[in-house]
C-alpha cells in the first residue's frame, strides 16, 4: 500500500505535469492513493489545481486534493498535516515528489521492491534527472553538480553505510521509519535533512 504525496505552493507552471506523471504510475489502483497537498495562497492557482485533481478523479485515479487554511510550518507542516489523515494508517510506504518532478511510470516498481524482506530499510532515494539540463550553461552546470551528488556522494555513503540524506523529493519512505524518527517537524525549512538525521540517529 503506497501513499504518494505532492506538496506544492503556488505551482501554477508545473502542477499539471507532476499530477499527470503521478497518476500514470504503474501500480495497482487499489494499493495507491495520491495526495495533492496544495499550500497555495492564490485562489486562482488553488482552483486550477483542484480542477486538475477532479479531472484525474473522473479518469479513475485514486487522488485527493488537500488545501490548508492555516499554512504553518512550510513544507514540513504541509507533510505533517497530510500524515495526520486517518486513512494514512492503511499505507505502509509514502513516496514524495515536489511539484516540479515527473516520475517515470515504473518508479514504484523500481523502488518499493527494495523494502521486501528488509525491515531495517527506511528510505529509498532515487537520483534526479532534468528535462531542461541542456537548455543553457547554468542548467548544464546544475546537472553536473547534482550528478556528482547522486553518483558519487550518495553511492559511496550507501556502500559504506554512512549517513544517507533524503533529498526532499523522489524518495520512498517506510512510514513506520518516519514515525519512529519523530515525523515531520516544522522547526526548519530543511525538513528533508532534519528527518534524515533523526532517522539515521534512530538506526
Amino acid at each position: 500500500m503506497v501513499l504518494v504525496q505532492i506538496p506544492m505552493c503556488n505551482e501554477r507552471d508545473v502542477y499539471q505535469q507532476s499530477i499527470g506523471a503521478v497518476c500514470n504510475l504503474d501500480w495497482p489502483k487499489s494499493k495507491l492513493l495520491i495526495q495533492v497537498l496544495d499550500d497555495s495562497d492564490d485562489p486562482i492557482t488553488q482552483s486550477l489545481i483542484s480542477d486538475e485533481v477532479k479531472k484525474w478523479q473522473q479518469e479513475g485515479a485514486n487522488i485527493v486534493y488537500r488545501h490548508r487554511v492555516i499554512r504553518e510550518g512550510y513544507k514540513a507542516g504541509n507533510l505533517k498535516s497530510a500524515m495526520s489523515c486517518s486513512y494514512v494508517k492503511d499505507y505502509e510506504f509514502v513516496a514524495i515528489f515536489d511539484a516540479d518532478f515527473q516520475p517515470t511510470a515504473d518508479f514504484l516498481k523500481r523502488t518499493v521492491p527494495h523494502f521486501k524482506d528488509n525491515d531495517e530499510l527506511g528510505l529509498v532515494q532515487t537520483r534526479w534527472s532534468f528535462v531542461n539540463k541542456d537548455e543553457n550553461l547554468l542548467t548544464r552546470l546544475q546537472n553536473i553538480n547534482l550528478a556528482f551528488h547522486f553518483e558519487v556522494e550518495q553511492q559511496v555513503n550507501g556502500i559504506f553505510l554512512n549517513f544517507f540524506g533524503f533529498n526532499g523529493t523522489a524518495g520512498v519512505w517506510r512510514i513506520k521509519a518516519l514515525e519512529d524518527a519523530g515525523g515531520w517537524l516544522e522547526r526548519t525549512t530543511v525538513e528533508n535533512m532534519d528527518i534524515a538525521v533523526r532517522a539515521h540517529l534512530h538506526g
